[in-house]
């Protein structure tokens, strides 16, 4: 055991420096001595002579001079001089800085000093006053003692055939050894003052090596020149210690196995693989063997469990009852990629997964490897059951909204058993009961797409009907019928797939108890089927309502009743549902013509050939969506790939669209589009040159996708490096001010609609009906789903709410600064680890984002848009963007835009009130001002992104925060992907967190500090208005 903790030491026979605090950036060496890197290192290690004591010569103490240079000297000045070379140099120089007066000096010479010089100093300062708080001597920076780990931390072990592998550091400290004992010996021989200095200098790179390897010159290597790892690989990286042991251990009861679908099981279950089972809950399995004397001691109880014994088996069902376990699938990109299941016992090798949260997961099963752990203390076993329970985690942290929604078969399941059809057997029939209309389903008297009536009184008396709907005849299918009996017998009766089913069935589905039931179909229109959307926002609906217990089991109907109606519908695809557009030859051929009459121009030079290119590409990309648009209009409803693409359950029409339509025109390997369109679909097949032509997308496609995953977890790392510390500390800070929101636009299309930019979040200021004076909200209310409906209905197009932007708490925010926690629809709780939340929501989309930049291919001021994961990086590490737009020092009125066609410039002149200004542009620049336009202060003078350093100089923290977010949403609502604002507006608050201290006035602090916001005005400037001194 003490070969763990037992370290040695080896004493050197010369001072020798620590890498690190000559090669870390700033050198911490060169800020207390104040010289450069390279100065230092030509001392260490013996190029250059350093002045110690300058004496009577004529130089400056720290220069440095050669060889020939220091022998005249000390020739001439004797012993009043002293300089010297390598580590003793530099331990004597720091020896003999006097901290304090150093520290004084810096803070007068800060008065006065600018630019570069200033953020030397500043950089001194902060070393020195370190140095002087700690009570570290800077000598110390230079050792004289190296020390050495224990042996067992740097094994060796012998192999077959009496070879030794050893441990790096081994090598490491041997070279240190062996070039020790040889400069002590030279010592002990006087030898020559050239040769100790190069024993010197290799003793010197060996410590450097065992350190640092590689950092400084050649790496050391070993056998098969492979570099040594030193002290510092050991530590650092994805495979140091840090990540790989001491936040990544393997722990013991825990397994990995294949998963498979496990449609029997309930929302918090989990089939575990009996063997697996015997393994993982072996312990427990062995207390209750000899608890129930089914074994005499702990040893039997082994050997029962080694043979399998049928004791076991009974024992094992009730060892697990009660017992969550918690899965795990990696990537874990968010909180849900680990959830607690209940285990069910399965046959086989292979765990099962309820189909439900394969979304969360985003697990599929083929062949996807999940990682299963058993919480083993009682606390953790009910922290497992409290928190982490499947069948709690309905909605998804980045939105709100349901993550456990039905997919493929369960929609397709549904879709089908809700879709109505005019004419089907039995239509119009009128029954007393939901039996009645089964047992005549049963008969196959009416199917399941029939529209029949049904008496509303024989509904129980908890479904909200009105007392007038209650005595009608209510007009529905059968299929919708099957499909209410798995809501909540209060839920009101869903007929058609809108959000106002969801307050009370409307009164033009009933008819008079004497009325002709055929005068009204043949009158009314058949109401569309329920799609992926309107069963996720039913499910929305009852979380809402009744919280988790009801939700889960009405997650389970609707998964059984899915995947039960979805094989009775025998749905199958085959080459004739794939329908032929009898359109499409003229299509392409009229998109042929186009394109020979541009060829022609540009033969003749009336257009350029990047207009040709640009023109030809727009032909044939509306040729394709003059196809779609025909392919849609001539489908049939009962086609089962449209009812797979329109339910949602699969697909998209794109899809269909290279099936049964065109493929269209594909992007070459430099991302630009190749002008030959594929002509042909799937359907028809491709010739050799369409099918080479679409290759390079796909391939392009693989490598993104891979490309995208390790940026995307990058991020993610990032992202939770700076937000980890963010917590909701308090339920109000009292804030004073708010931010106005509205909803975000691109052009004229909405990114984001206002409703979702309020919900949930809590009203700065009361809002009032501009119509009718009613209040809507209070200030300081949170604004739900009611409030936000009526604030958009009422034509109000913008709200002040509260905002993480504004909060004034300290290393976190408050309650009412946040709002609604999106994973469980209530109010936040103070302690709820938001800033990790916000990161994780932000990052774990982010492997759907695009890699790619679009090349707008030749439109003027082509500037290539950069678009998806790269936009967002740009955007969170305040890079200067890829063409970047100008921006407007000051608001006032365009008055002039001269074009410059020779030096392909524009100048743009804004005139301000006190001041004009004139800004430069490339001539192709897009403009988004027109002279006589006002302009304000930070717009964007031409179209493209801005950096937000820029604004924020020229505006104020809010404006620039709020660019910064609406920028970041449009990179995800355009691909669809839905973030709520409060996770970016953490992330961008995190950013801008710092003020730097310009003048301290008479407080402690340093003149060019970084200090966190919320502390600057409260603490020590107050302190010092106290005191009767200058604030800071």
């Amino acid at each position: 055991k003490v070969r763990r903790e037992r370290m040695g030491h080896i004493e050197l026979a010369a001072p020798v420096t620590h890498m690190w605090y000559i090669k870390g950036i700033p050198s911490r060496m060169g800020l207390v001595l104040d010289m450069s890197p390279r100065s230092l290192e030509e001392i260490i290690y013996f190029a250059s002579y350093v002045v110690i004591e300058p004496g009577d010569a004529p130089v400056e103490k720290k220069q440095l001079m050669t060889e020939r240079e220091y022998r005249e000297l000390k020739r001439e000045y004797g012993a009043s001089f002293k300089a010297g070379m390598g580590a003793e140099a530099i331990k004597d120089l720091l020896a003999s800085v006097d901290l304090a007066a150093e520290a004084d000096q810096l803070k007068r010479e800060l008065q006065e000093a600018t630019g570069q010089k200033r953020v030397r100093a500043v950089r001194r300062l902060d070393i020195i006053e370190a140095f002087l708080q700690s009570d570290n001597k800077p000598q110390w920076m230079v050792m004289d003692v190296i020390p050495v780990i224990p042996p067992d931390l740097r094994p060796m072990v012998q192999l077959e055939g009496g070879r030794f592998a050893t441990s790096d550091l081994n090598d490491l400290y041997r070279r240190v050894i062996n070039r020790n004992n040889r400069l002590k010996r030279l010592l002990d021989l006087n030898a020559p003052g050239i040769i100790v200095q190069n024993e010197k200098r290799m003793l010197q790179e060996a410590v450097d090596a065992l350190i640092d390897n590689g950092r400084r010159g050649r790496p050391v290597a070993g056998p098969g020149n492979r570099p040594l790892k030193s002290l510092s690989h050991m530590l650092k990286g994805k495979q140091g210690r840090f990540r790989q042991n001491l936040l990544g251990k393997r722990v013991d009861y825990s397994g990995r196995s294949v998963i498979d679908v496990g449609p029997f099981l309930k929302m918090n279950q989990m089939g575990l693989p009996r063997p697996m089972a015997i393994e993982l809950f072996r312990p427990f399995i062995m207390k209750e063997l000899t608890t129930r004397k089914l074994a005499g001691n702990v040893k039997s109880a082994k050997r029962k469990i080694d043979k399998a014994d049928e004791d076991v088996m009974d024992v094992l069902e009730d060892v697990i009852k009660e017992h969550p376990v918690l899965l795990n699938r990696a990537p874990t990109l968010h909180r849900l990629g680990i959830q607690a299941f209940e285990p069910v016992l399965v046959s086989g090798k292979a765990m099962r997964l309820h189909p439900l949260v394969t979304e969360a997961y985003n697990a599929d099963f083929d062949g996807d490897q999940m990682a299963i752990h058993v919480p083993l203390s009682d606390e953790a076993q009910a922290e497992a059951r409290l928190l982490m329970l499947a069948a709690g985690h309905i909605l998804a942290p980045k939105d709100g909204k349901p993550i456990v929604a039905p997919s493929q078969d369960m929609v397709i399941g549904n879709y089908y058993l809700t879709t109505e059809e005019a004419g089907r057997e039995g239509e119009g029939m009128i029954f007393s009961s939901v039996e009645e209309a089964k047992i005549a389903f049963a008969s196959k008297v009416v199917h399941y797409h029939t529209r029949i009536g049904i008496q509303t009184s024989s509904f129980p008396e908890a479904k909200p009907f009105t007392d007038e709907q209650r005595s009608k005849i209510m007009v529905t299918s059968v299929g919708k019928l099957i499909f209410n009996e798995i809501l909540p017998v209060d839920f009101p009766y869903i007929n058609e797939p809108s959000e106002d089913n969801f307050k009370g069935i409307s009164d033009q589905f009933f008819i008079e108890a004497g009325e002709d039931i055929h005068d009204y179909l043949a009158d009314t229109a058949v109401i569309g089927a329920f799609k992926k959307g309107f069963l996720s926002d039913v499910i929305a609906e009852v979380y809402k309502r009744y919280k988790v217990t009801e939700t889960s089991l009405l997650l389970d109907r609707m998964k059984d009743l899915g995947y039960e109606k979805s094989t009775e519908s025998g749905l199958t695809v085959s080459m004739n549902d794939v329908t032929e557009l009898t359109e499409k030859p003229a299509i392409l051929e009229d998109a042929h013509k186009q394109v020979a009459t541009v060829t022609k121009q540009f033969r003749r030079g009336l257009i350029t050939d990047s207009e040709r290119y640009q023109r030809v590409t727009e032909i044939w990309t509306k040729a394709k969506d003059v196809i779609q648009d025909k392919l849609i209009a001539s489908f049939e409803p009962t086609n089962p790939i449209f009812m797979m693409q329109d339910s949602g359950a699969r697909g998209n029409i794109s899809n269909f669209v290279q099936l049964a339509g065109m493929r269209g025109l594909m992007a070459g390997p430099g991302g630009k589009i190749i002008e030959l369109p594929v002509t042909a679909n799937f359907r028809e097949g491709l010739t050799v040159m369409e099918m080479f032509i679409s290759t390079h997308g796909a391939r392009k496609g693989m490598s993104d996708t891979a490309l995208k995953t390790a940026n995307s977890g990058y991020l993610t790392r990032r992202l939770v490096d700076v937000a980890q510390d963010v917590i909701v500390r308090e339920w109000n800070n009292n804030a004073d001010r708010g931010v106005a929101v509205k909803a975000i636009m691109d052009g004229t299309s909405v990114v984001e609609p206002l409703y979702d930019r309020i919900l949930g979040r809590y009203a700065m200021k009361s809002v009032f009906n501009p119509e009718t004076g009613d209040k809507l909200v209070s200030r300081n209310e949170m604004i739900d789903e009611d409030v936000a409906k009526a604030i958009v209905a009422a034509g109000i197009e913008e709200v002040t709410i509260r905002s993480v932007f504004t909060s004034t708490t300290e290393h976190g925010v408050s309650v009412l600064d946040y709002g609604r926690n999106l994973a469980t629809g209530e109010e936040v709780e103070v302690g709820e680890a938001v800033g990790t939340v916000a990161a994780q929501s932000i990052g774990e989309p982010g492997t759907q984002l695009t890699m790619r930049n679009f090349h707008t291919g030749g439109v003027a001021g082509g500037n290539d848009i950069t678009q998806g994961l790269p936009r967002v990086q740009e955007i969170v590490e305040a890079r200067i963007p890829k063409g970047r737009a100008e921006i407007s020092e000051v608001t006032g009125t365009v008055v002039a835009i001269e074009e410059n066609p020779a030096e392909r410039t524009k100048a743009v002149t804004i005139e301000g009130e006190t001041d004009t200004r004139t800004y430069t542009l490339p001539l192709a620049a897009r403009m988004r001002f027109a002279e006589g336009d006002d302009i304000q202060r930070g717009d964007a003078i031409n179209e493209g992104p801005i950096d937000p350093k820029e604004l924020l100089a020229v505006t104020d923290t809010l404006t620039t925060e709020s660019y910064m977010l609406t920028e970041i949403q449009k990179v995800y609502r355009l691909q669809g992907i839905e973030v709520s604002d409060k996770h970016i507006e953490v992330m961008i608050r995190q950013m801008l967190r710092k003020v730097r201290v310009m003048d301290p006035g008479e407080t402690s602090l340093l003149p060019g500090m970084l200090m966190d916001i919320a502390r600057f005005p409260t603490s020590l400037t107050n302190q010092a208005l106290f005191d009767g001194l200058v604030p800071a």
